[in-house]
Parts: C-alpha cells; sequence; structure tokens
C-alpha cells in the first residue's frame, strides 16, 4: 500500500430524507422515514437522525417503526428527485477527479492522489459545494485506501470529516470492532468471536496460519486488513452486471394469474429501464424474485430465454409450482453478460477453430 494514494470516501447524510426535509420545510425537527407507508406491508427505505432515537433503520417494516414511534412521519420514495440530486453531487466531483467510484446514489469513492492540495482540504472544499448546491450536508473519510476511507466518513456523522493519516493507521486499527472490517458481517463477527476475536488487535495477535487454518482464505485477508492493509483501487465506470424492478404489495398475491397480472406491469417498467440504460451489453439471464409473508426470499434463472413477457410468465409459473404461498414482494430482472467471460468464451472458440 502506497502511503502517497489519497483516497476520499464521501457519504451523504440520510441522503432520501434529508431531500424529503429540505423539499419540505415544515418535517425539519421531526422524525422523518422514506419507503413504503402502508401499515402492515411496506418497508422503510431509510430514515432520518431524529428518527433513529427510536431505534429505527433501514429495511425495517413501517409497522414495526410505527409501533416504535408513533408519530414517526414517512414520506414516499421519489426516485426520480434521489437521482436528480446524486448527478449534481457527481458533476462536483467530476471537478476534482476522474477516478470516481459510485457506491449508490448517496457515496462514492474518489482518488485523488494527483492533486498537490491536502485530501482533506479537497474533502471540505467538495462538501461545503455540496452544501451550497444542494442544501444537503455530506460526511467524509479521507485514508491512503478505501477500506479506512470508509470506516472514517462514520467517525463524524453527520456533516464532518474524519482522516487517517499513513502514520496513524497501527493506532486507529488496534481497537477498531472487527464488525468494521470490509466484508465481516453479523455471521462473520459472530464467529470471530467464538474465537476471542472482537477487535483489529486481537486479530493482529493471531499469527497468519492459524487464521488461515480457521478462516481459509478469507483468514488472509483478515490478517491484511486488520493491519489497515487494501490494495483495491478506486474503479471508475464499476460494470453493471444486472438490473431489476420489484414491487412490494399492501395486499399478498395469492394466485398465479395475480402473479402474472403484477407481472406485465414491471415487465413494462423493466424495459424502459433497459432503454434508458442505453448499453449494447447482451442479455445472458432472465431472473424473477419473490418474498413471502413470512420474509423468506426465493428466485429462479434461466439463461437462453429471449427478453420477453412470456419468458418471465414461464418463470413464474415454474417458480409457482415450487413454491404457492403468498408473496408481498414481486420481481423481474436480467443479467448481462460478463465482458471478460466473453472475451474469453472468444479466444477458446479461436483457439479451437479447425485449421
Amino acid at each position: 500500500m502506497s502511503p502517497s494514494r489519497k483516497i476520499i470516501h464521501i457519504d451523504m447524510d440520510c441522503f432520501y430524507a434529508a431531500i424529503e426535509v429540505r423539499d419540505h420545510p415544515e418535517l425539519r425537527g421531526e422524525p422523518v422515514a422514506v419507503g413504503g407507508r402502508s401499515s402492515r406491508r411496506g418497508v422503510l427505505t431509510t430514515c432520518n437522525y431524529k428518527a433513529r432515537e427510536f431505534g429505527i433503520h433501514s429495511a425495517m417494516p413501517t409497522f414495526q417503526a410505527k409501533q416504535r414511534c408513533p408519530h414517526l412521519i414517512v414520506m414516499p420514495v421519489r426516485s426520480a428527485v434521489y437521482k436528480h440530486e446524486s448527478q449534481r453531487i457527481r458533476e462536483i466531483f467530476n471537478d476534482y477527479t476522474d477516478l470516481i467510484e459510485p457506491l449508490s446514489l448517496d457515496e462514492a469513492y474518489l482518488d485523488v492522489s494527483h492533486h498537490n492540495r491536502p485530501a482533506s482540504a479537497i474533502a471540505k472544499e467538495i462538501r461545503r459545494r455540496i452544501r451550497h448546491t444542494t442544501g444537503l450536508t455530506a460526511s467524509a473519510g479521507i485514508a491512503p485506501n478505501k477500506m479506512l476511507a470508509k470506516i472514517a466518513s462514520d467517525w463524524r456523522k453527520p456533516n464532518g470529516q474524519f482522516e487517517v493519516k499513513p502514520d496513524q493507521i497501527n493506532d486507529f486499527m488496534k481497537d477498531l470492532p472487527v464488525s468494521k472490517i470490509w466484508g465481516v458481517g453479523k455471521k462473520s463477527a459472530a464467529r470471530l468471536a467464538s474465537f476471542d476475536i472482537h477487535t483489529c488487535g486481537d486479530i493482529q495477535a493471531k499469527q497468519k496460519l492459524e487464521l488461515q487454518q480457521h478462516f481459509g482464505k478469507f483468514g488472509t485477508e483478515l490478517y491484511e486488513l486488520s493491519r489497515g492493509i487494501d490494495f483495491r483501487p478506486v474503479v471508475s465506470n464499476r460494470i453493471r452486471k444486472s438490473m431489476s424492478c420489484e414491487r412490494t404489495y399492501a395486499t399478498d398475491l395469492t394466485s398465479i394469474e395475480e402473479r402474472q397480472e403484477h407481472a406485465a406491469e414491471i415487465f413494462h417498467e423493466l424495459t424502459g429501464d433497459l432503454a434508458r440504460f442505453k448499453s449494447d451489453r447482451p442479455i445472458s439471464k432472465l431472473f424473477v424474485k419473490c418474498k413471502y409473508s413470512d420474509f423468506t426470499r426465493s428466485s429462479i434463472e434461466r439463461s437462453g430465454l429471449p427478453f420477453k413477457l412470456d419468458s418471465f410468465q414461464d418463470l413464474l409459473a415454474e417458480s409457482y409450482q415450487r413454491r404457492s404461498d403468498p408473496i408481498r414482494l414481486l420481481g423481474l430482472g436480467v443479467r448481462f453478460l460478463d465482458p471478460e467471460a466473453q472475451t474469453r468464451n472468444l479466444q477458446q472458440l479461436e483457439f479451437d477453430w479447425p485449421q
């Protein structure tokens, strides 16, 4: 890891909810969430900090959130507005670097290693311009690599920034909870805890071979990440692997006819999204996904099917034969052909071409 790398992670503060409060000043100071407003079927996309004081969080069912905070204000999702604001923010990023890796509409990595100015000064200026242009606040993390920058952006939220300099990495990592490491989720953290590993310092106390014996290849990654080592570059123009549209319903869909009727509406939406995507990449697979009333999920996908409604209807029929329980969510999607895989196939064809 070269200490000359200067990575900034910009993370908007409660992006969707902040936009709603900005556009509806009467909501200022109130607990606000964005998502499905149906009392029994809706799910929250995000919420502001006032709502989080009640233990509310993203992906929480709306009815649970309302139980915790009866006066919670739930605003409908306005995707077009959020995309527009995200694009305005991206235009600000473009003034500083071409190496921009968006993670979602509200966060991105920026590699500003080519600048002579301190990365912290650049981050501060970007945040000031975002506030002036959009009326929204952003937090930033600055570090020699992506993992540390993302961790650091949480340190002074909201509307703040924090920098981890190369000579501060050892002290910063020592007491850091393992859950902060890139790639460590709840299950991984629980397994690490079973070995009495709770902090990065605990991992550092283990030999690499011991970590490999217990965790396989991930053990090697843990050995490096716990020391703040992360070689991943900032990758601009990330290749999109799939596209899908889905809907959550206030009333469960119980029959195959209901699923197929709603699938037609979703197919129309997906067709429009693909047209706006303007990609010449071929579609390799079609898939459908369902979420049942008990919140379990299932999906089915097939390659070689033409992109038309009848193909999705056939997949739905197959899915229904497997499990006919009522569903609360239905989604249709496509997976794009991997350009690298396509190249490998062409190279193989050339190699096998008869002489």
